[in-house]
């Protein structure tokens, strides 16, 4: 299936109730079940990933087949791991081809039996789980933050605690600090010096806990303001003094002249100068899920960029540095990678630009949702382009919302 999409003016102006924010709600949900609470977690996401997780956590089968969802397999991995009995998780072939030896690795020093059931260090996996054993464990914090939270949620529950100790640059810290607050809003004590988390056991408490909107899916609507000519849209149930690590993207959109203003019902943003840098330099260490927003707004709006903290961009959904690479070269622009998570853009249009440009979108939600504005400059093709039900089942209806044309 492909979608075109066109626009013909450069107005942006509405109120999107923005998906809540899928970080947020794996997380509570994972909490809320090793809470015991008999509370439902409020204004959950519909994403395909919060589905599965959802599914899963109430089932009353001991196989999971968790699809997409890269979330899910690593909270679940761990969860699993203490929750006595046997289990079997899957997922796509793209999640058997996603590493996963790292957090099984660690879960294994605490006690747990885990074995691969097809190719060594990654899914599918078979989980007996149990009690598990405290102990100092040693993680490279430069891997992908999931691993790491995954293992943060479980400390409570396993036998004297938990210790880690990150080595090297911590990636996506905003994320690992996600985890903690939420684990503190459940009654969870931590400490955190230096590079050294230490979580003793205890209990969690029980709460009612409702999910906040997505920073991630408001990316989409900052881009879009910026690619306007006018441009005011209420985001509701927004947060700018959000948990979220992604909400600092509303000082990066200032430099387009979009600003934010917090309401009682959520953000509302507004093009108010057309302005734009001479060129974008960003680190993007705390932020990998706005990568792809941003790279491909800089190109329709002629910035030249060089992004950095780019290094898990290779194993999510997709390569998503191969992915921009590909889909940004149909706009006429070669993107290249300096070194490893890097990407670069000279401001040059030196490739041939497609007449209509279909864009792939790799079973990634993120290519789909980054590169749909685009079609405020040109007409374009999606194809596959309901892998946005993974994080914003709603998007194409939001974008009809404010204007755009979406035809299958």
């Amino acid at each position: 299936m492909k979608f075109t999409l066109s626009k013909t003016d450069k107005t942006i102006k509405g109120s999107i109730n923005l998906p809540s924010s899928k970080s947020i709600a794996n997380r509570a949900l994972i909490i809320n079940a090793l809470s015991y609470s008999p509370n439902e977690i409020e204004n959950l996401s519909d994403s395909d990933d919060t589905k599965v997780m959802q599914k899963v956590l109430t089932s009353n089968t001991n196989h999971f087949d968790i699809g997409h969802a890269g979330t899910a397999m690593r909270f679940l991995t761990a969860f699993l791991a203490q929750i006595v009995g046997e289990w079997t998780i899957t997922g796509s072939e793209r999640m058997k081809q996603r590493p996963i030896s790292i957090l099984v690795d660690a879960l294994i020093e605490l006690g747990a039996k885990i074995e691969y059931l097809e190719e060594e260090g990654f899914p599918p996996l078979k989980i007996w789980g149990s009690k598990l054993k405290g102990k100092i464990l040693e993680l490279d914090g430069s891997i992908s933050s999931q691993y790491i939270s995954a293992l943060l949620m479980i400390a409570p529950t396993v036998e004297n605690g938990l210790t880690l100790r990150l080595k090297n640059k911590i990636t996506s810290r905003s994320y690992i600090e996600l985890t903690l607050k939420l684990m503190k809003q459940f009654g969870i004590r931590y400490a955190w010096k230096g590079n050294e988390i230490r979580i003793e056991e205890q209990t969690y408490r029980p709460k009612q806990f409702v999910v906040e909107a997505d920073w991630s899916g408001a990316s989409y609507w900052y881009q879009l303001a910026t690619l306007a000519d006018e441009a005011e849209v209420e985001l509701k149930n927004l947060r700018l003094m959000s948990l979220q690590g992604d909400c600092e993207i509303a000082g990066w959109f200032k430099q387009f002249g979009v600003d934010s203003k917090a309401t009682n019902d959520g953000v509302v943003i507004s093009k108010t100068e057309n302005i734009q840098p001479d060129h974008l330099q960003l680190n993007f260490i705390e932020n990998p899920d706005v990568a792809q927003t941003m790279a491909v707004l800089c190109v329709m709006k002629k910035v030249p960029f060089h992004f950095t903290g780019l290094e898990t961009l290779k194993i999510k959904e997709t390569d998503r540095i191969a992915a921009l690479q590909n889909e940004l070269a149909k706009f006429g622009v070669q993107i290249i990678e300096p070194k490893h998570g890097e990407l670069k853009w000279d401001g040059s249009f030196t490739l041939t630009k497609e007449d209509l440009p279909c864009i792939a979108t790799y079973h990634d939600h993120r290519m789909a949702l980054a590169f749909a504005p685009a079609a405020m400059f040109t007409k374009l093709e999606i194809d596959e382009p309901m892998v946005v039900t993974k994080s914003y089942p709603n998007y194409y209806e939001d974008l009809k919302q404010v204007g755009f044309t979406v035809n299958e």
